[in-house]
């Protein structure tokens, strides 16, 4: 718990879980705060080294987007729109950014919304979710009046009145509740629920490598977007080749006349300084920023760069050798940009038998993981992730079906191989107490199936479909 001096008093300035639980609460005297629990240890505040520390954590969140701004004393806003598919999508985001500031040792609660304020509500005093575009006011208006940010002078106006909830002041009449609590509540409901327009400046850490432009006249056609960011992606590869980097993380920030903002960012598979090709990455995306009335600043950031060399791949005039790997970091940039930077991966076998365990994800360039395919086992070429239930029925206890059901679709077996039996690897934490005997089927119409029994049939056990050989 730490206390900060407001005159002559000292009033909790912060708590830990262990304080909150024993009923201390920001704001309370010292003194009320000792006499309830008095073995309390106390340190004295730092506010300059906290507010240091919120921005070292606002330029580490840069790697969720390029707009970041630190929101004293304990908050960060993070406008995710157009990079949150990077992550696989605000939900994937989310339990990102909550799970790394957890390993940091950061209790943190999070809520993506359509609107600022309402974000900012919701993480402090709803539960931290995200909330679908369009339903910004259903889920305010159940929040306590406190989640609007107003002084506390006015919730406690609120309180004698009987308003406690968002909905209620939602409710009343706008002139009359502006002439009674003043025009800031008016704006703080708008902003809450996403009828107002709340700006939100960036942190740019001074290290920062940037290119901006400004226009006399704003520009709206795609065409000349286009144009820009050929330029400002020039300009920024020359101020990153005086200093020896190269990008691997690269944001562009437009700003409208109307002071709203829209950003998209790209990455890089390789540590690159081509701007043709990182323009280029930018060219499909380019359409979902809308210009609005026109937009009349732009920027390009580098948000993550490495340090870089030049290399001689080639010598003109002379034939390379076939042997060399092509170099495919910017099929996958392509890709990435297209689909997301999270669907862009290649498989890599892993020495198990058990199916779903087979494979994981890594990178597309990652180098040799030194596990090789086996060559002996027969497998579907697409394998069902979990598997499906069947209703099937063998002839004899231990041999496989003459027919199933899949997806009420019924399928006769003409032809089938098995069983091969698998077993639980325990050793990797394998829950499952039976083995399974999988048979590879193939049925009168040519369909040819992978399906399982997950347990002898004299114990009951149940036919799954694993896998489809097509």
């Amino acid at each position: 718990m730490t206390v900060g001096a407001t005159g002559s008093r000292r009033l909790i300035a912060a708590v830990d879980t262990t304080a909150d639980d024993l009923g201390l609460r920001v704001g309370m005297p010292l003194a009320q705060a000792q006499a309830l629990v008095p073995d309390l240890r106390v340190c004295d505040a730092t506010p300059d080294d906290d507010e240091t520390s919120l921005r070292q954590l606002a330029c580490w969140a840069i790697r969720y987007s390029p707009v970041v701004a630190p929101d004293p004393p304990d908050g960060l806003w993070i406008d995710i729109a157009g990079a949150d598919h990077l992550l696989g999508g605000e939900e994937a985001l989310l339990a990102d950014l909550t799970t790394r500031l957890s390993d940091r040792g950061i209790a943190a609660r999070a809520a993506v919304a359509d609107a600022p304020g309402a974000s900012w509500a919701i993480a402090r005093y709803g539960k931290g979710c995200v909330v679908p575009s369009g339903r910004t006011v259903d889920a305010v208006a159940p929040l306590p009046v406190a989640a609007l940010r107003l002084s506390s002078e006015t919730l406690n106006a609120m309180h004698r009145l009987g308003i406690e909830r968002v909905g209620q002041l939602a409710a009343m009449p706008r002139a009359p509740m502006v002439r009674r609590f003043g025009k800031e509540v008016g704006l703080r409901l708008d902003q809450a629920m996403g009828h107002a327009f709340e700006p939100i400046s960036p942190l740019i850490p001074q290290e920062t490598a940037i290119a901006t432009l400004t226009f006399a006249e704003p520009i709206a056609r795609l065409e000349d977007l286009k144009q820009v960011v050929r330029r400002l992606s020039q300009d920024l590869c020359r101020k990153l080749t005086q200093r020896g980097e190269g990008i691997r993380r690269l944001d562009l920030v437009v700003r409208r006349v109307d002071e709203k903002g829209a950003s998209l960012r790209v990455g890089t598979a390789k540590v690159t300084r081509d701007h043709v090709h990182l323009a280029r990455l930018f060219d499909e995306r380019l359409p979902t920023v809308d210009p609005g009335f026109g937009i009349e600043e732009a920027a390009l950031i580098a948000s993550h760069t490495e340090p870089l060399v030049e290399q001689q791949t080639e010598v003109p005039g002379i034939a390379q050798d076939d042997t060399v790997d092509a170099d495919i970091s910017r099929l996958v940039d392509r890709l990435g940009a297209r689909v997301g930077a999270h669907r862009v991966y290649r498989l890599a076998p892993i020495p198990t038998l058990v199916p779903e365990r087979m494979a994981r994800k890594i990178s597309p360039l990652a180098p040799p993981t030194g596990s090789v395919w086996p060559e002996t086992l027969l497998r579907p070429t697409r394998l069902l992730d979990p598997p499906e239930p069947v209703v099937a029925t063998a002839l004899l206890p231990d041999h496989p079906p003459a027919f199933f059901i899949w997806r009420r679709l019924r399928h006769k077996v003409a032809k089938a191989d098995g069983p091969e039996r698998i077993t639980p690897e325990w050793w990797n934490g394998d829950k499952r107490a039976a083995p399974r005997d999988y048979y590879r089927v193939e049925t009168d119409q040519g369909g040819r199936f992978w399906i399982f029994r997950d347990a002898p049939a004299d114990q009951g056990g149940r036919w799954w479909l694993h896998g489809l050989f097509e």
